[in-house]
């Protein structure tokens, strides 16, 4: 991605997924305007980046604390303005260890179902005016008159384990059923909002390649956003721009 979206919320960034897409963003030719980094705890690595960047924005924010929630789309909106934002990208995730089919808890399948599908959900509702206001706003450049990720989009970061097809090998009951019921939610609000200008997908950051570093992921993934189109609204991609089974 050589120029990306003017504003971009991303949940999850303490680490891993997360954590790079904020270190590429932030170290890409033209990076965002605004990046806010979510995080619920050890956020340090964050924190050093802010001392060397002042468009990152951190947000503490559990994501399951949804009365937390219009209060942190306020402090964004105060930020971007007229603009509205244009990019959300939801990656916070638990995969419960014991999660077979002799140790599986109902607790256990509640706690994934929560972080895993219901909270996207709602993050994604509640953004949905903001968003709402970057597609309008962008509908006068000619460059952005169909959907994509520099107008407004919602991504939700998905797992291969969500593909029912694809389910060969059994195990992971919480998480693949909250991954996969994550899935149906960004499937069924496609529809809700396809008239709204805001691109809606899932997308899986990695695909079964070996040996292949979470910096190359975010990479392809980036790039991938970057080239997403009216044609994949409502889709279930890898990072490298390849369908997944339902």
């Amino acid at each position: 991605m050589n120029v990306a979206p003017r504003s971009v919320f991303i949940t999850g960034c303490s680490r891993g997924i997360g954590l790079e897409i904020v270190h590429q963003l932030l170290n890409m030719k033209t990076p965002p305007k605004h990046i806010f980094a979510n995080y619920r705890k050890d956020p340090d690595g964050l924190k050093d980046l802010t001392t060397r960047y002042e468009n990152l924005h951190l947000v503490d924010l559990d994501v399951t604390n949804y009365t937390a929630l219009p209060e942190v789309v306020r402090q964004v909106d105060k930020i971007v303005g007229a603009e509205g934002l244009n990019l959300l990208i939801n990656n916070a995730v638990i995969q419960p260890a014991h999660s077979d089919l002799y140790s599986v808890t109902p607790e256990v399948m509640r706690s994934a179902y929560e972080v895993n599908c219901i909270a996207p959900l709602f993050i994604s509702r509640a953004f949905l005016p903001l968003l709402e206001r970057a597609a309008s706003s962008a509908k006068a450049d000619d460059n952005l008159n169909v959907k994509s990720v520099h107008k407004a989009a919602i991504i939700q970061l998905q797992t291969g384990g969500a593909s029912i097809e694809e389910n060969n090998t059994g195990d992971s009951y919480a998480y693949r059923s909250s991954k996969t019921a994550q899935n149906q939610c960004m499937r069924s609000m496609s529809v809700d909002i396809v008239n709204k200008g805001i691109l809606n997908l899932s997308m899986v950051p990695c695909t079964d390649t070996d040996d292949v570093s979470i910096q190359t992921f975010v990479s392809w993934m980036l790039e991938t956003l970057h080239n997403l189109t009216e044609k994949d609204h409502g889709a279930f991609l890898r990072c490298n721009n390849t369908s997944v089974p339902r």
